[in-house]
């Protein structure tokens, strides 16, 4: 029996997991992120107890090289991460075991999980928003995950501040100009002393969070028109946002262009925390197809 690998790999942590032919997981484990040849180490040590794997799904923490033609593809490019910037991931997998690989970001695994299997399984375009330790957008066009000469950085796309917000900003590069540096997890500890987890439903800030997301899914909605916008990550873990930027989203567009009902455009994830392995598994599998 041949059996898929995943490998989330986040700026904190590793997510490893092994799937059989119908997607059942059927082991799983959580490595502590350290340096690059470090932790793909452990990683490798954990897959050599399952010779069958015949491919693995890698969903990795960026910004990465996702192109084929490039000299730096399989790269974690220019990280602050200590020990990442300019480290040749997937060649280290490569040396390791030579089968097939699926190389993306670890949003777009998530996106992918989203789209074969959850929230938007019966659409062909979606763009899922991850908001927690960062920002940032996995999109998917007719069946195809977006990328050009990289990989989108939709956190990073520029906002309108809130009047009522004089926080700085969180973002090294832009600080209060773009989305990541207003409304990521951190800006929101940062700013208000709590954590999303923390902070109450009636507190101004989810008002402030939700204007901000809102802005984002007006700029995405009219340069992409996507079927559906899929909200995720630990912010988006709090009930009350949803509903408020559904109601500034429609306040935003003002009517200007036709969208699905927007109860059913911005909807939250389906596959919860296990989206991202899963997405992993899905194009491990495609990886292993195209071979």
């Amino acid at each position: 029996m041949s059996l898929l690998g995943a490998i989330e790999a986040g700026g904190t942590k590793f997510i490893l997991a092994v799937c059989d032919e119908d997607f059942k997981i059927i082991d799983r484990t959580v490595l502590k992120t350290e340096d690059g040849p470090a932790t793909l180490a452990k990683v490798t040590v954990y897959f050599d107890r399952f010779p069958d794997i015949a491919a693995v799904g890698v969903a990795a923490f960026g910004p990465i090289d996702l192109n084929p033609q490039s000299t730096s593809y399989g790269y974690v490019l220019d990280t602050p991460k200590a020990g990442w910037a300019n480290f040749d991931f997937l060649g280290y997998l490569k040396k390791w075991r030579d089968i097939p690989y699926y190389w993306t970001t670890d949003v777009n695994g998530s996106a992918w999980a989203e789209y074969r299997h959850g929230a938007n399984s019966e659409v062909k375009s979606l763009l899922y928003l991850t908001v927690g330790t960062g920002v940032g957008a996995g999109i998917i066009v007719n069946g195809q995950l977006l990328s050009g000469f990289g990989h989108p950085e939709a956190g990073h796309i520029m906002i309108q501040k809130n009047p009522e917000d004089h926080y700085a900003g969180h973002c090294p590069f832009h600080q209060d100009r773009c989305l990541e540096g207003l409304a990521s997890g951190p800006a929101m500890e940062d700013r208000w002393g709590l954590s999303a987890k923390e902070l109450v439903d009636d507190h101004p800030a989810w008002r402030i969070e939700a204007d901000y997301l809102a802005q984002a899914a007006m700029t995405y909605t009219t340069i992409l028109r996507p079927d559906r916008i899929v909200f995720g990550g630990g912010v988006n873990h709090r009930e009350v946002l949803l509903p408020l930027v559904r109601k500034r989203f429609s306040e935003l567009m003002a009517g200007y262009l036709a969208t699905p009902n927007v109860d059913d455009y911005l909807v939250p994830v389906a596959n919860g925390d296990d989206a991202g392995i899963l997405g992993c598994f899905y194009l491990a599998k495609s990886a292993l197809t195209r071979a």
